[in-house]
């Protein structure tokens, strides 16, 4: 049997396990230790710790962690409940008015915290019953909130982003300037989405009505949007303008983060020692699974090559190309990482897919990798809408009322994972999205 073969059993082994629901770090590190000992023999273990120090020495890596802790402790600080609350007050009379504000806030939210599950589980907590009780169907409230929970994955700053940089060997900050763009635009063209059908149907999303004396007065209610928008959006020009101005590096300014989140948790009265033991147990727990992937991995990838799996599948991709062009293999990349989204987490496709399909990309067809990159990072948010395994579904399903039904989430998101595609194919089309400002930050 030729490694070529070897690789492609290894490959659809390590699937296998994965769909049976095998903890993926172990999967990983038993099934190259495995197919890597039968390939290469007891050389194999001569390499194993080389790749997984060089690994694991990255210092960007520390970003991971602070990215995290900042995260979680603005989940505690009352942000997101301040956030809706006030949001909701700002557009309600507009047609789809709370939805729109939901999506503003998951953007806000997902440039300050960058976590899904914090971001959706909040939202689902607060937004879909305030929708539900003015008139919202369920899938329009619903699908919101899973779509804009994801935000957080194509904002900067992003883990996805950070992983994917450092997968990709491209600087953090100049990946976080590539996505600003692609992400605004899917804001843009959810709450589109929003407006238009709720013209066209507003049975779907009613705007709500408040009496004028129960109302607040503009004066005051600019004020408490003003007090509510402030600190999420000095969190983040202080975590990005210090990267995108050069000052400090991704690390150095997810330090920034973490002093900011505290500052703020402080100022809203709910940081203390039992706030802090929260936090930082939850940021161990996040961290520790990101980084036992990781070494597994490592360790999967290090085998994969030794077996020459990279050459099948650059045969397989060249065979394609010769037949139709290089548009048609970056189409079908694209289309198999969304596929495997439908049964895999972010995490596992960046470290397992991301470091075999991207060099390909990049040094055989000529494609640009902060492109690419971007690119990914759009197509990998659906992987958290996308049934069965769709972790926003789960996390959303855990804290609606009892009347909705996970049919009602499944139906809800359809929409959304279609304009998330629409979005992929416009950065493909116009990759000046994703490269105008790096390009503008080097020429000025």
């Amino acid at each position: 049997m030729g490694s070529e073969y070897l690789a492609g059993w290894m490959f659809l082994v390590l699937t296998l396990l994965l769909m049976l629901g095998f903890p993926v770090a172990c999967t990983l590190m038993g099934t190259a230790i495995f197919f890597g000992f039968i390939g290469s023999g007891l050389e194999f273990f001569e390499l194993l710790p080389l790749r997984i120090w060089g690994a694991v020495k990255n210092v960007v890596l520390i970003a991971v962690p602070l990215f995290v802790f900042m995260g979680v402790t603005l989940e505690k600080s009352g942000l997101a409940e301040e956030l809706l609350e006030t949001m909701g007050l700002v557009f309600r009379r507009l047609k789809g008015g709370l939805a729109i504000s939901t999506v503003l806030v998951g953007a806000l939210l997902g440039a300050s915290t960058g976590i899904v599950g914090a971001t959706v589980v909040t939202m689902g907590l607060l937004a879909v019953p305030t929708m539900l009780r003015h008139g919202y169907k369920p899938e329009l409230a619903t699908g919101t909130v899973c779509a804009s929970g994801t935000l957080g994955q194509i904002i900067p700053p992003s883990i996805v982003l950070v992983l994917l940089a450092t997968i990709v060997q491209i600087p953090v900050g100049d990946l976080f300037m590539a996505a600003v763009l692609p992400g605004m635009m899917l804001v843009f063209l959810y709450m589109t989405y929003i407006f238009i059908i709720a013209t066209v149907k507003p049975e779907i999303a009613p705007p709500v009505i408040i009496d004028t004396d129960q109302g607040q007065d503009k004066k005051l209610l600019l004020k408490k949007a003003l007090c509510a928008l402030f600190p999420p959006l000095f969190l983040i020009i202080a975590v990005l303008g210090s990267i995108f101005a050069g000052i400090a590096s991704p690390t150095e300014a997810a330090s920034v983060g973490c002093l900011g989140a505290i500052l703020l948790a402080a100022c809203n009265r709910r940081f203390n020692l039992t706030i802090l033991k929260e936090v930082s147990a939850t940021t161990t727990r996040l961290t520790c699974m990101v980084f036992i992937i990781l070494v597994g991995a490592n360790a999967f990838g290090l085998t994969f090559r030794e077996l020459e799996g990279d050459e099948l599948i650059r045969t397989f991709l060249f065979g394609i190309a010769e037949g139709y062009n290089k548009w048609v293999v970056l189409a079908i990349v694209m289309g198999l990482i969304f596929l495997i989204g439908f049964v895999l987490d972010f995490i596992e496709i960046i470290f397992i897919h991301v470091p075999v399909l991207v060099p390909i990309l990049v040094d055989d067809f000529g494609f640009d990798p902060l492109w690419i990159c971007v690119l990914l990072a759009v197509n990998l948010q659906t992987s958290f809408m996308t049934p069965p395994f769709g972790f926003s579904l789960f996390y959303l399903k855990a804290v609606t009322p009892p009347q909705v039904t996970t049919g009602h989430i499944y139906r809800g998101i359809i929409p959304f994972i279609f304009i998330q595609l629409i979005g992929l194919l416009i950065v493909v089309l116009w990759p000046q999205l994703a490269t105008w400002l790096p390009t503008i930050a080097y020429t000025r």
